[in-house]
């Protein structure tokens, strides 16, 4: 597949010739491969023109804009190479029936619980005894009933995670303790990195759902709403522990990310770009890694897990095929 491009400097970017160009407030021009390009991600305060847009639309290549606060603000998503007013019509079908909105909400939050279950597994008896965490992700998950509203399947979902994020000031280092999950803004090291992660993972869903005639508005577990595109909510939600919460255990444990990469600024504990572009180079690194897929019966990336996962849920969709959500098995 092709690769995530990051852009973390303050200026713009433009179109040159055939190609993509940054060139930062301070002179430095960059040249990024538009042909090789499956999304960029702008992360500094970035100048673009309808030109550029453009120029993205033609080549297929979204761009995803975070924020201050490394806060996904948005995407400017190319006009989709695909388009299907039968698979729109049968998605909205599926959410307007409550049963078959039930059964795939359910799909969703057990398949969240048996990842956050997987990472858990990994660093139990690993000098760490999270037997008791182990125990409420199984109550969790033995709670999940197609049957139940969509409101209380979010319920036992939000339960698991409080007790998966145990994990974290169990595993991580004193200075990294989690002390509670709060985003809005990020307090601590540990939430700051949780936050900007997700968003990462929630931006790659996005991408992936594009390359489908899926609408990513439209959504099972999630409520759809303004402004976001909750489908990706719904898919990012299986694969935060393997993406976003892998690579940070990782980089604070073999202390690659430090307290020195953070900075406080309003009330808030944010990544400094050192500490953003060590990050966002593991989790493309991650994204890159390869597994035996067992039903394709060859290797396939992480990256294009996320594509699967999109075009599994579609054929649900359209062609009636059982939905069997994203579960580690490696």
């Amino acid at each position: 597949m092709d690769r995530n491009y990051h852009v973390f400097s303050d200026g713009r970017i433009e179109r040159k010739d055939d190609t993509l160009r940054v060139v930062t407030d301070d002179g430095e021009k960059k040249h990024i491969p538009i042909e090789h390009a499956e999304a960029v991600f702008l992360h500094g305060q970035i100048d673009y023109n309808t030109r550029l847009i453009g120029f993205l639309n033609d080549h297929g290549v979204a761009a995803h804009v975070f924020g201050w606060n490394d806060r996904y603000s948005g995407s400017l998503m190319p006009e989709r190479g695909q388009t299907s007013g039968r698979t729109l019509v049968e998605q909205v079908r599926a959410y307007d029936d409550p049963d078959h909105r039930r059964d795939l909400a359910a799909s969703f939050v057990a398949g969240s619980i048996h990842n956050m279950r997987a990472n858990v597994t990994y660093y139990n008896g690993r000098g760490h005894d999270l037997s008791r965490v182990i125990t409420d992700l199984d109550n969790a998950s033995e709670r999940i009933s197609s049957g139940m509203r969509v409101e209380e399947l979010l319920g036992v979902e939000a339960t698991a995670r409080r007790a998966y994020y145990q994990t974290f000031d169990a595993v991580l280092p004193e200075a990294f303790a989690l002390e509670g999950r709060e985003y809005n803004p990020p307090p601590n090291p540990v939430n700051s990195l949780i936050s900007f992660g997700n968003a990462l993972v929630y931006a790659n869903c996005v991408s992936a759902i594009r390359a489908t005639a899926l609408d990513p508005a439209v959504s099972y577990l999630h409520e759809p709403g303004e402004r976001r595109y909750s489908l990706s909510l719904d898919l990012a939600d299986l694969f935060k522990p393997l993406l976003a919460d892998r690579v940070l255990f990782r980089l604070v444990n073999r202390k690659q990310i430090t307290t020195d990469d953070f900075r406080q600024e309003v009330g808030a504990c944010l990544l400094t770009e050192d500490g953003r572009t060590t990050y966002t180079r593991a989790f493309e690194e991650t994204l890159e890694e390869t597994v035996e897929h067992p039903n394709l019966k060859r290797k396939v990336s992480y990256q294009y897990l996320l594509r699967l996962e999109a075009y599994k849920l579609k054929k649900h969709l359209v062609a009636g095929e059982p939905y069997e959500p994203f579960k580690k098995w490696w």
